[in-house]
C-alpha cells in the first residue's frame, strides 16, 4: 500500500476485511444493543419541530430515494437521510458514547451505515459489520488525538467513522478504503463548544454533517479523488487537536481483546456526559439521605477541567440546560428526574430548581479525565443548613461498560424514547427485529418498521 503510515494501512485492512463470523458473540450482541439505543435517540429527536422540518427539507432537496428518515414517512437519498437522522439522534443528548476515544461514535456511524445499507439493499449482517468497523475507527482515531479543549469533537472523528462504514458496505478494498479515510478527515467539521453553552441548535447538525461528508468521502475515493498520505496526523494533530499518536490508534487493533463498541457507555441522564458522574453522585446521596432543596446551603462539584465551562445556573433553553452542571444537579434534587422531561423548556423556569442551581459551585480537579478509570470522574459534596456534609465520588457512571446498565434497563430506555413515534406495538416489533438483525436478508425489513 505504498509509503502510507502503517497504522492507517492496518486500520484500512481492518475496515475492509473484518467479518461478523470472526467476531465474538459478545461483540455482535454489543453492536445490536448500541444500534437499538441509537434508534431510540433518533426516533425521539425526530419529533422536535426543527427536526420534522429538516426531514421535509431533506426530502425536498435530496429528492426521492431508498433511505429512511426515521419517524417520517417519506424516504430520500442516502446522504440526506443520514444528515437528518444524525441530527435528530443527538438533539436530546441521549446518544451513547465512548470514553476511551471520546465523543459519540454510534450517532456518527449508524445513520450513514443505515442509509447506505438501504441504498444498496444490504443484509442485516452487512449493516452490523459496517457499524462495528466504523465505530472502531471513530473511537481509535479519538484515542490517538490529544484533545484541544477549544474544539468540540462532535462531527470531527465521526467523519472518518462514517467513511469507514460506507467503504465497508461498498466493498472497497484496503487501498481505496485508506483513501476514503484520508479524504474524510480533510472534510471533518470544525466547531467550538460555544453553541452547546448557548444552546444554539446548529450544534445538533454536527453528526448529520459528518455522516453526509463520510458517505461522500467513500464515494469520492471511488471517483478517483485522493487524500493526504496521513490526514489524521495533519488535521487532528494540529487544527482539531493538540497532537496525534498513531501508535495509540493501532495498539491492539484486530487482536483478541474486546472491540471499542463493547467498551462504550449508555446515557441514562439526558445531558452532556460531563454531567453524568456528578449526577450519579447526587443520586447516590439522595438514595441514602432525605432532604429538600430548602435544606441545602450549597453543593460543590469537583469535575474535569472542561466541565468548568458548563456552569450557567439559568440556561435559556433546552440544549443549553443539557450543558449546565448547576441546572442538572439542581434538577436531580428538586424534580427528582434527569431524563428528557427534566430539560424541557417549561422546567427551566422552575423557581426551586433555579434557586438551588445558584448554590451549585463547579471546580476543576486537574487529575480528573473522562478517559481515566483509575481516578474519580466527579465528586459531589452537599452542605446542609444544619451543618452536615454529604459526599460521593464516582469513577464510572451507571451505563458505562464498567458500571453497566441491565439489558432490561436499556430496553426500557428505548421504549421510553421510541413509543411516541412508533407506539407500543411498533416498539416491540423493532426490538424483536434488532434482536435478530444479523439474520435479516434485507435491512429494509427493519427500517420499514421505523417510518412514521
Amino acid at each position: 500500500m505504498g509509503d502510507h503510515p502503517e497504522y492507517l494501512e492496518r486500520l484500512a485492512r481492518f475496515v475492509s476485511e473484518t467479518r461478523l463470523d470472526s467476531l465474538s458473540a459478545e461483540a455482535v450482541d454489543a453492536a445490536r444493543t448500541v444500534t437499538l439505543d441509537t434508534f431510540g435517540a433518533i426516533l425521539a429527536g425526530s419529533r422536535l419541530p426543527e427536526n420534522r422540518n429538516l426531514a421535509k427539507m431533506a426530502v425536498k432537496m435530496g429528492g426521492k430515494g431508498p433511505a429512511s428518515i426515521l419517524g417520517h414517512p417519506r424516504p430520500t437519498t442516502a446522504t440526506f437521510a443520514a444528515l437528518s437522522n444524525g441530527t435528530a439522534g443527538v438533539a436530546l443528548e441521549m446518544d451513547e458514547g465512548n470514553r476511551l476515544g471520546g465523543g459519540h461514535a454510534a450517532i456518527h456511524v449508524i445513520p450513514p451505515a443505515l442509509a447506505v445499507a438501504e441504498e444498496i439493499g444490504a443484509s442485516g449482517r452487512q449493516f452490523l459489520e459496517s457499524v462495528i468497523v466504523g465505530y472502531e475507527t471513530t473511537s481509535r482515531i479519538g484515542t490517538g488525538t490529544v484533545v484541544s479543549s477549544e474544539v468540540h469533537s462532535h462531527g470531527t472523528w465521526g467523519t472518518i467513522g462514517a467513511a469507514a462504514a460506507t467503504a465497508r458496505l461498498l466493498s472497497l478494498g484496503p487501498e481505496q478504503t485508506r483513501e476514503a479515510l484520508n479524504i474524510a478527515v480533510s472534510m471533518s467539521p470544525a466547531n467550538t463548544w460555544t453553541p452547546c453553552i448557548e444552546g444554539a441548535t446548529v450544534r445538533n447538525l454536527y453528526p448529520g454533517r459528518s455522516a453526509m461528508q463520510g458517505i461522500m468521502a467513500a464515494n469520492l475515493a471511488l471517483c478517483g479523488f485522493t487524500g493526504l498520505k496521513d490526514a489524521p496526523s495533519d488535521v487532528y494533530g494540529s487544527l482539531l487537536g493538540k497532537g496525534f499518536n498513531p501508535d495509540a490508534v493501532s495498539d491492539g487493533l484486530g487482536g483478541p481483546g474486546p472491540l471499542r463498541i463493547q467498551q462504550n457507555y449508555f446515557k441514562l441522564h439526558a445531558c452532556c456526559l460531563y454531567n453524568h458522574p456528578a449526577l450519579d453522585g447526587m443520586q447516590h446521596i439522595l438514595s441514602r439521605e432525605t432532604f429538600s432543596a430548602a435544606d441545602v446551603d450549597r453543593i460543590d462539584v469537583l469535575a474535569p477541567p472542561l466541565a468548568t465551562i458548563m456552569t450557567d445556573p439559568a440556561p435559556p433553553n433546552m440544549l443549553a440546560a443539557k450543558f449546565s452542571l448547576p441546572y442538572a444537579v439542581a434538577a436531580a434534587v428538586t424534580l427528582g428526574a434527569t431524563d428528557v422531561t427534566a430539560f424541557y423548556q417549561d422546567k427551566l423556569t422552575d423557581e426551586a430548581t433555579l434557586s438551588l442551581a445558584q448554590r451549585v459551585s463547579v471546580s476543576a480537579d486537574p487529575e480528573m479525565d473522562l478517559r481515566r478509570y483509575d481516578y474519580p470522574a466527579a465528586r459531589v459534596t452537599v452542605s446542609l443548613n444544619n451543618g452536615r456534609t454529604l459526599s460521593e465520588s464516582v469513577v464510572a457512571h451507571h451505563g458505562d461498560h464498567r458500571n453497566p446498565a441491565s439489558p432490561e434497563r436499556l430496553r426500557d430506555k428505548f421504549a421510553f424514547l421510541a413509543e411516541g413515534a412508533l407506539g407500543e406495538r411498533g416498539v416491540r416489533k423493532v426490538v424483536d427485529a434488532v434482536a435478530r438483525l444479523e439474520e435479516l436478508p434485507d435491512i429494509c425489513e427493519l427500517t420499514a418498521l421505523m417510518r412514521g
